[in-house]
């Protein structure tokens, strides 16, 4: 690459990273419903015409914000994950899901664009995928791990749900139980309700200690797949 393009490629992450900012600030002023290209460049103090060369619309955007969103979220789980490897799997557990909470309490608005109501008139594509697994992916490590050494307990699954249940190991849950694979994402839905009630207001009056109590729910998950209490 020569200097030229270099320096090309850098005002245009430049410019990219400024579009992105600026429509996250929509986003807590208008929701994602609402964002628009023309109020992002409006913002910026650029032409409609030259923002399209960077999205050519408003659904790009959206997903450039989605996958960003996606991937800090993950980034969070993966290094409380790392900074407590050589814990017992229930407190690694534990640390992750505290990890996503401070995450969503510190991006509330990104946080319901990737957990909140779907934005009408957008369907994400597979692209996003990756990025959106990385929690999960966190978590069915844990399970695994323990799976494969310390062993998991009181895990059933009624005979009904075990075809679904060894549909979940082969699609996303390799080496893993499958009674154990329907309870984590029994887990992970009931965890994003518990960030999701308190972000969105549903715990007030209700819940005053909440990190308190955070934790304690969260020690509930790690028993339901299987890890125990530690």
């Amino acid at each position: 690459m020569t200097t030229a393009q270099g320096a090309r490629a850098r005002a245009r992450q430049e410019v990219t990273a400024a579009i992105k900012e600026a429509a996250r600030r929509q986003l807590a002023a208008e929701g994602a419903a609402k964002l628009s290209l023309r109020a992002v460049a409006r913002e910026l103090g650029m032409v409609s015409s030259a923002l399209y060369r960077y999205f050519p619309s408003r659904d790009d955007l959206l997903t450039a914000l989605i996958i960003d969103a996606y991937d800090s979220v993950g980034e969070a789980a993966e290094r409380a994950r790392d900074a407590v490897a050589d814990a017992p799997p229930p407190a690694r557990w534990i640390a992750v899901c505290e990890a996503v909470r401070d995450w969503a309490l510190a991006h509330p608005h990104e946080y319901a664009l990737i957990y909140g109501s779907p934005v009408p008139g957008y369907s994400a594509p597979e692209t996003t995928v990756p990025a959106a697994a990385r929690v999960g992916m966190v978590f069915i490590g844990i399970v695994r791990d323990a799976h494969e050494g310390p062993g998991l307990s009181g895990l059933s699954l009624p005979a009904d749900l075990r075809p679904e249940g060894a549909r979940m190991v082969a699609d996303f849950a390799a080496d893993v139980p499958p009674e154990a694979a329907v309870a984590l994402v029994a887990a992970w839905a009931q965890l994003f309700g518990l960030i999701g009630f308190e972000l969105f207001g549903q715990f007030n009056r209700v819940v005053e200690d909440r990190e308190t109590f955070f934790r304690h729910a969260a020690g509930r998950l790690a028993e339901g797949v299987g890890l125990g209490r530690g």
